[in-house]
């Protein structure tokens, strides 16, 4: 019972300093924090955004969608991330913009699908 009260707390006490540390960050750890959650929200939406737009696709489609979001994986971690002997770092912002981007992307190109039928060479 214990462990359960003790969870409702942080969670409770986590969304208000989400709602009140984010406009105001006092440190480093503040904005990563906030910035994390801003990225963890770009990514279900690309994630929801793919889903979307592959269940619109025929198999070629679906074929070229999944090479371009390899490739594009790819790219996000070559240009949001490095590693080196005993480290390992991600510029989130980078990772962030570059999410936000490319969800953008599949929804435009869900909203084609939808409106004037899908176009696999934009994929």
């Amino acid at each position: 019972m214990k462990k359960l009260v003790l969870a409702v707390l942080l969670s409770v006490s986590t969304a208000a300093f989400a709602n009140s540390a984010c406009d105001k960050p006092k440190n480093d750890f503040d904005s990563l924090y906030c910035l994390n959650k801003v990225y963890q929200e770009a990514d279900k939406e690309l994630n929801s955004n793919f889903q979307k737009l592959s269940g619109k696709l025929d198999a070629e489609g679906k074929k070229a969608l999944k090479k371009g979001q390899l490739a594009w994986i790819q790219d996000r971690n070559q240009s949001c991330s490095k590693t080196e002997p005993g480290h390992f770092y991600v510029d989130l912002q980078c990772a962030t913009d570059t999410t936000i981007a490319r969800a953008q992307f599949l929804q435009n190109r869900v909203r084609e699908c939808t409106s004037a039928g899908c176009q696999n060479s934009k994929l």
